[in-house]
């Protein structure tokens, strides 16, 4: 049986471990260890994070259902963990980062059912700051998140067109149009309107037409060329920019077709497309036009940059490094910690220790999964 690799240092982040798991511990030494017959700590708060079932080695997050999960049971270990005075936040943090999201979901209505209470309205009482932020996120469902998110980067104070960018350049369109339905439920708007209330020109163009969600399918043998030589003629092959062109070929055609299509292109011109879009084009227009690039090239490579510069920067962007780690946690975590080590040298851990601090870092850490 596979399971996420456990060492001291993925253990690391929990410095003060409360009593009912230090009971635990000698019986998680002797799992780590591999020793049998030792399930009671996989089954209180999950150290081992999630033990996968037969499809276990396709999933590439770092997060995956728990096997021995009892929605009761944990429901009651976090009650006791917000009983009396104090909080135990490292029971909530280890419990909650060790589920899946549909698994909080259960654990949410099992508290409401013992309890009589919403158990994100408790956790918000007795959480603070970042830490608290995370958690909430933690208990939204992945589309439910998603709407949010865009949502309050169109209606808060000027637009947030990173958030937009990164959404809908890199989800799937099943993915958007389940997000285009939560939020006309959940803010009794359309995305679309509200997005082009809020954008202008060929940039809100290319906007609304990822918004459709309706990429072609599979590889147009007979257009890759003909692509290829319209964006070349289109931005390198002549004086001023057709960015219709850029927007139609890259707005619609699939993954699998663009990257032949890229090819194609270097050949033709000798450069990268990447390059073509940055002497091109300006400001929202480019920066959506390289993240559809670079989504049609490696998803996680687009994660691991965007990693890179919430941290590398003066001052950490919480907001973009909360967003990325909690979206990502069950999809493709271990592909973009692979890819961060490749591009930067440094693992994603190290860099996520070295730019947080306190139970935020320590959640954070949880999702990254480990050290590479």
């Amino acid at each position: 049986m596979w399971m996420r690799k456990c060492s001291s240092t993925a253990l690391s982040p929990v410095t003060a471990l409360p009593p009912q798991i230090t009971e635990l511990l000698p019986e998680l030494q002797s799992h780590l260890r591999g020793e049998r017959g030792h399930t009671s700590v996989v089954s209180s708060l999950g150290y081992i994070g999630c033990l996968p079932s037969g499809k276990g080695m396709e999933h590439r997050g770092s997060v995956r259902p728990f096997v021995n999960f009892n929605a009761k049971h944990d429901a009651e270990l976090l009650h006791k963990a917000m009983k009396g005075i104090g909080t135990d936040e490292d029971a909530i943090l280890m419990l909650l980062a060790a589920r899946s999201n549909d698994q909080r979901q259960q654990i949410k209505a099992a508290y409401k059912k013992a309890y009589g209470k919403d158990l994100v309205s408790a956790l918000k009482s007795e959480l603070g700051g970042l830490f608290e932020t995370l958690i909430v996120a933690l208990m939204t469902p992945p589309t439910l998140y998603d709407a949010t998110q865009l949502h309050k980067a169109l209606k808060g104070a000027g637009t947030d067109d990173d958030v937009l960018i990164e959404i809908l350049a890199s989800r799937t369109g099943e993915q958007i149009k389940d997000i285009i339905k939560v939020y006309k439920k959940e803010f009794s708007s359309k995305l679309e309107k509200d997005i082009c209330c809020d954008t202008s020109g060929h940039y809100q163009k290319l906007l609304v037409i990822l918004l459709q969600g309706s990429r072609e399918v599979g590889v147009d043998e007979a257009k890759i060329e003909k692509d290829a030589k319209d964006l070349y003629a289109a931005g390198e092959g002549k004086f001023g920019t057709d960015e219709e062109k850029f927007i139609t070929i890259l707005g619609n055609r699939s993954a699998e077709h663009l990257r032949e299509v890229f090819d194609a292109y270097k050949k033709i011109c000798g450069s990268d497309i990447e390059d073509s879009v940055k002497g091109e084009t300006t400001g929202n227009l480019e920066n959506l036009l390289l993240a559809v690039v670079q989504c049609t090239k490696s998803v996680p490579e687009f994660f691991a940059e965007g990693l890179s510069k919430s941290m590398r920067r003066a001052g950490t962007d919480d907001d973009t490094l909360m967003r990325i780690m909690v979206s990502r946690s069950e999809v493709d975590m271990l592909d973009i910690r692979t890819s961060f080590k490749k591009m930067y040298g440094a693992s994603l851990y190290t860099t996520i220790q070295e730019d947080t601090g306190g139970d935020y870092q320590k959640a954070l850490l949880y999702l990254c999964g480990g050290n590479d």
